[in-house]
């Protein structure tokens, strides 16, 4: 494996396959057969009620559900080449002496103002996880092209990652790694006062990508599908915990050949009553839909962050 191919490795690790062909799958029309109003009727009720008791639901809307790897991205325009191929192969060495002390307990913040207080783990255990061996390697390390990262100083941080809830500051660890201009940077708090990504309902693929409010009560949904459908309009099913949307797109008939390229599109839902706190769920996969973001859960299927 050259050097680029293992940065390249290195950078898309959060890219699962399975993920990435139910994206495509989701984005051709031929993947998605029409559903009946009767149909979506009796999705949307069984969607609304398995999250509703799903066991993620009440971290996801009142706790910390991380939405991206704890240890956080490099600037790699700014990192020497071999730092890629070093991670790869987990080629740390520890020239400095840890605090082993837990710090005190922090408090996260959200924009709509909520907060949550959360335990901070010690250097040393930010550290067993920034370091943890990867399970793929390219060679052993010293080798050409690959250096030992040498951790010479470590120090307290914040940063800021997406979450369930919107971005937020959380405490870190940062750890200086010698000839390598910025941090590595490894979120604080302990995985235990974290939530998991939801999962789909039976293995149902995500076509409905995220949403914005317009109004109290419309919505903007965008959503995926293939060049050769039709949309014939909008469906929504209300709860009082959750809002389930999904849009009528058909294959038109009169189309002999068809690329087969997907597209994005948008589309607006009017609601009986205002969004307010309800979570909004995607019909096909059951999963909730994050507002104004380009994060789509489908791509954390067999991927949790809390072991990242």
């Amino acid at each position: 494996m050259n050097l680029e191919i293992s940065q390249h490795v290195y950078r898309n690790m959060r890219i699962f396959p399975a993920a990435a062909l139910l994206v495509l799958a989701a984005a051709c029309g031929s993947a998605r057969a029409p559903v009946a109003a009767d149909e979506f009727a009796h999705r949307a009720r069984a969607v609304a009620e398995h999250w509703q008791n799903s066991p993620e639901r009440t971290a996801w809307i009142e706790g910390f559900v991380p939405l991206r790897n704890l240890t956080m991205e490099l600037a790699w325009e700014r990192t020497p080449h071999w730092v890629g191929r070093s991670l790869i192969n987990s080629a740390w060495k520890l020239e400095t002496e840890l605090p082993a002390e837990t710090p005190a307990p922090a408090e996260l913040r959200w924009a709509d103002g909520g907060t949550l207080s959360v335990p901070v783990l010690a250097a040393t255990a930010a550290y067993a996880g920034l370091s943890k061996p990867r399970s793929f390697a390219d060679e052993e390390c010293p080798a050409k092209g690959c250096r030992r990262l040498r951790v010479i100083a470590v120090a307290r941080g914040e940063a800021t990652m997406p979450s369930s809830r919107g971005d937020v500051r959380v405490p870190t660890w940062e750890f200086t790694v010698k000839d390598v201009r910025e941090p590595f940077r490894r979120v604080a708090v302990a995985p235990a006062a974290m939530g998991g990504p939801p999962q789909p309902l039976d293995g149902g693929v995500q076509s409905m990508i995220t949403y914005e409010v317009r109004a109290p009560a419309e919505l903007r949904v965008s959503y995926l599908h293939g060049t050769c459908d039709t949309t014939y309009g909008s469906r929504v099913h209300e709860t009082p915990e959750a809002v389930v949307v999904d849009v009528d797109v058909r294959r038109d008939d009169d189309v002999k050949f068809c690329n087969a390229m997907g597209k994005t599109d948008q589309i607006d839902i009017t609601l009986r009553e205002p969004l307010g706190r309800r979570v909004v769920l995607d019909s096909g996969s059951g999963l909730p839909l994050l507002p104004r973001s380009r994060i789509r859960l489908v791509e954390f299927q067999g991927y949790d962050p809390r072991r990242s």
